[in-house]
């Protein structure tokens, strides 16, 4: 199981290259074999960056759904429109392909930020406003998503 961590900040050239920060260049080491694939992000004006393995994954839960039903087979077309795969190259940059650069808003600054499994790739102001704008709310948030009484969390506070 994947489990990334940190956030990240740097910057992407005319083409929309990026270099890897080399922090989390190390803990995607054994994914770069593989690959990634890159997508719109469904919530949010970001891009999300899946390990391959993790895609595979995310393909075989959505591969369950019913096509027979109009709302699966929409939900499957507009979640996988404009999904790409991508590879760092040997100069340790990412290539984000321009159809998604424009749907991400990004400029010149952006920020990396690991998602647990997966790196959601911001537009930095994008970034900076979202989480501001959540910050009122977060401690709401945490209390609904994690203080639910069956939850085994195991010493978390």
């Amino acid at each position: 199981m994947v489990n990334l961590i940190g956030t990240y900040e740097c910057k992407v050239d005319t083409k929309g290259r990026l270099m890897v920060p080399s922090a989390l260049k190390k803990q995607l080491m054994p994914m770069l074999q593989e690959g990634f694939v890159i997508k719109r992000a469904v919530f949010q004006s970001c891009l999300e960056l899946y390990p391959m393995e993790e895609w595979n994954k995310l393909m075989q839960r959505m591969n369950k759904l019913n096509r027979f039903k109009k709302k699966n087979n929409d939900f499957i077309r507009r979640f996988t429109a404009g999904v790409k795969t991508v590879e760092v190259d040997g100069n340790g940059r990412l290539l984000i392909p321009k159809d998604l650069v424009g749907f991400a808003g990004i400029k010149k600054e952006i920020v990396l930020s690991s998602a647990i499994n997966i790196v959601e790739i911001w537009d930095k102001d994008k970034y900076e406003e979202t989480i501001e704008a959540a910050s009122d709310d977060f401690a709401d948030l945490a209390e609904e998503v994690m203080g639910i009484d069956d939850f085994d969390v195991d010493g978390i506070s």
